[in-house]
């Protein structure tokens, strides 16, 4: 790297530029540089000069020191989206990448002060999509409820559940509603992530956006990347995500005693207590052979007659669930004094905007010295250097 900024990062640049959803061209004209500059600054050919890196920080709302800061080693493991490869852009995909990439940062930084709790997440060891049988995934649902100790019954907080067994997530809106949410497990801390998208999301499609991403984790965990990139290979792994969600969120025992008559009176009168949708559980009636063939394709007619394909009953009054596990570090860190807001955004070195977003804070809650403090677990007992990852206290819910 020749003259300019010493330690500047180039992949950090491009992490910023996709985070904000910038071509190379418009950065270029909101600094007054040409393009071929931020070309060459991203390549690692040159980096900028100082008075240059002010103007990307500035334009890009990120710290100084988020452009010297090198990039920490998360691996290679691929991140599932779900979308359609053909309904979301290059550039969205990006961005999601991007963020959830940046709430893993966080996660490592929390981690160096807090215990998160230990993961506990059952594992299929196919390292080829075609090798999972349903039956695999019945079986994989079933054991994820029982290492977590929820029964065969309705899940009253999919979420809390998902940050007990270790799971970071990040609820947030990603800018379009053509996806719904990207998962990965980190390298860092061997730990899973997901994003979910709060783009017009109901609360019975955010968990089971959850429950589809707890899929991905679970499910396809040592899937090569290169087997996202075919689209009847991406087409059956996100078939197998959407079948182990429904078995999760409604076991074939339990759901299907209580389903007294496949009708939509009786799936809307269930819908409230499952959480789940309509759409949802028909799907589900397929899958265990409960209604098939002339009288699925009436229940689908139906179901579109009544409108429910744009807005189901009920969808305006469930309240949607919201993650705890990172706000909650935060809060504990600040109310027992171990660091102070100033402290937090120069380890994080992000804006505080973005830090208060991936990790569900309310606005301002970085920069108001006056925001409320809520109490959480234990601090670590040791140094962050000879602490140890096993010593964790549970969620409870709020």
């Amino acid at each position: 790297m020749k003259t300019g900024t010493p330690g500047f990062q180039a992949k950090r640049l491009v992490d910023a530029r996709d985070s904000r959803g910038l071509t190379q061209i418009a950065l270029a004209e909101m600094i007054g540089r040409k393009s071929s500059a931020i070309s060459r600054w991203e390549s690692g050919d040159h980096s900028p000069e100082p008075d240059a890196l002010d103007a990307l920080a500035t334009a890009l709302r990120l710290p100084v020191s988020y452009f010297l800061r090198s990039e920490l080693e998360h691996g290679a493991r691929p991140m599932f989206f779900r979308s359609l490869l053909s309904s979301t852009t290059q550039g969205e995909r990006k961005r999601a990448r991007v963020r959830l990439r940046w709430a893993q940062d966080i996660s490592a930084e929390l981690q160096e002060w807090v215990d998160l709790p230990g993961v506990d997440i059952p594992s299929i060891a196919a390292k080829d999509h075609r090798d999972i049988r349903d039956e695999d995934i019945e079986a994989a649902a079933l054991e994820c409820r029982a290492r977590w100790g929820l029964g065969l019954g309705p899940i009253n907080d999919l979420l809390l559940a998902i940050e007990n067994a270790g799971i970071v997530v990040v609820r947030e809106e990603v800018g379009t509603s053509k996806m719904d949410g990207v998962s990965n497990w980190s390298d860092l801390d061997n730990r899973p992530y997901m994003l979910i998208a709060s783009d017009k999301a109901t609360a019975v499609r955010s968990r089971m956006d959850a429950a589809h991403e707890l899929a991905h984790l679970v499910l396809h965990r040592f899937i090569p990347s290169k087997s996202l990139n075919g689209s009847a290979d991406f087409k059956e792994i996100e078939r197998q995500a959407f079948h182990f969600a429904g078995a999760f969120l409604m076991p074939a025992e339990t759901f299907s005693a209580e389903l007294w008559t496949p009708s939509l009176n009786t799936l809307l009168a269930l819908k409230e207590r499952w959480r789940t949708s309509v759409g949802a559980m028909i799907k589900r009636c397929v899958s265990l052979e409960i209604v098939e063939g002339e009288y699925e394709r009436r229940l689908w007619k139906h179901y579109s007659a009544r409108g429910w394909r744009k807005s189901e009953p009920l969808d305006d009054t469930l309240i949607a669930e919201e993650p705890r596990l990172l706000s909650r570090s935060i809060r504990l860190l600040l109310d027992e004094g171990v660091r102070t807001r100033a402290d937090l955004i120069a380890d994080f070195r992000l804006a505080e905007a973005d830090v208060e977003s991936l990790c569900g804070l309310p606005v301002g809650f970085l920069s108001d010295a006056k925001a409320e403090i809520v109490p959480f677990p234990a601090l670590k007992t040791k140094t962050p250097s000879a602490a140890t990852r096993d010593n964790v206290v549970p969620l409870k819910p709020s």
